[in-house]
């Protein structure tokens, strides 16, 4: 049986994080490009054209597209027909972190909860963050890697709706979301929404959505008309880009749901900031890495 060797899995880790904070997605430069296109506010267009410029200039010289290193989050996906060591898996990846970190070098974000103490790896207790699934597909391991900047991630929201709170109950409290968040997680956004399961559940469908390219919509229908009719209804909000008014404030608006109890609707919100940084590998036993997005 084919064989996922850890030291592989630790150098994609490893390059990963670079490129997701070198090289933004194509699906999001082309976003960007096109809100900068329609952009009816001087001052928001400009805005949107420093922030590409900022992605070309960091490319052309690689460089950080930010500062903000953020929280590693990392999708490791696991095929049928592959022998691998469960917590090496794990373990090679957190080396990844580590390496990529104090090689870089990157900045260190990740600290302790309480005493804020700094190990200068963007790793500790349970971070990197892994989920970890397996999947249909066969001979290869995927993984994916996003940066979670803190101003994002601070903008996350749960809320235990009830089934009579209805459909807009679920528009209202998204709206309010995004109102609330402001300039805080850097717009134009992309808004990840998570809607039904258990609590925990909702929060790792809205970070999923915004796995997903930008704006590509929800195979189901219904769902995905919601998420056209709040992206409109978003961008009509005025917030525009960096919080500073204009037409775009978010990028695209994307949902992943689960079913749910009769007696329960949760819906939440995380929001990426405007660079939707993620990067992403097959890993394959004989040694081969593809890299994409």
């Amino acid at each position: 049986m084919a064989t996922i060797e850890p030291k592989l899995v630790t150098q994609t880790a490893k390059e990963l994080y670079i490129r997701a904070l070198k090289v933004l997605p194509p699906d999001v430069k082309a976003a960007l490009a096109r809100a900068a296109e329609r952009e009816r506010h001087p001052r928001a267009r400009e805005i949107l054209g420093v922030m590409l410029k900022n992605v070309e200039v960091a490319e052309t010289r690689g460089l950080l597209v930010c500062q903000d290193t953020g929280t590693p989050v990392y999708k490791l996906r696991i095929g049928r027909g592959l022998a691998y060591d469960g917590p090496a898996l794990l373990a090679a990846i957190a080396d990844g972190v580590k390496q990529a970190t104090i090689e870089h070098p990157l900045r260190s974000s990740v600290c302790h909860p309480i005493d804020r103490t700094n190990p200068q790896t963007n790793t500790g207790q349970r971070i990197p963050m892994i989920d970890v699934e397996f999947v249909e597909a066969s001979g290869y391991v995927e993984l994916k890697m996003m940066p979670k900047g803190s101003g994002s991630e601070n903008m996350s929201f749960l809320k235990m709706l009830t089934p009579a709170d209805g459909l807009n109950g679920i528009k209202r409290f998204v709206l309010e979301c995004v109102v609330n968040a402001g300039g805080m997680p850097c717009p134009p956004t992309l808004v990840g929404i998570g809607l039904g399961g258990t609590s925990d559940l909702a929060m790792k469908l809205a970070k999923e959505a915004i796995w997903r390219p930008v704006g590509s919509p929800n195979p189901d229908p219904a769902i995905a008309a919601l998420e056209a009719e709040l992206l409109e209804t978003i961008n009509g909000l005025g917030l525009g880009p960096m919080g500073l008014g204009g037409d775009t404030t978010a990028l695209a608006v994307q949902i992943e749901y689960a079913h749910t109890h009769i007696t329960q609707n949760p819906v939440a919100v995380t929001l990426q900031c405007w660079r939707g940084e993620r990067a992403a590998a097959r890993i394959y036993p004989d040694g081969r890495v593809e890299y994409g997005f």
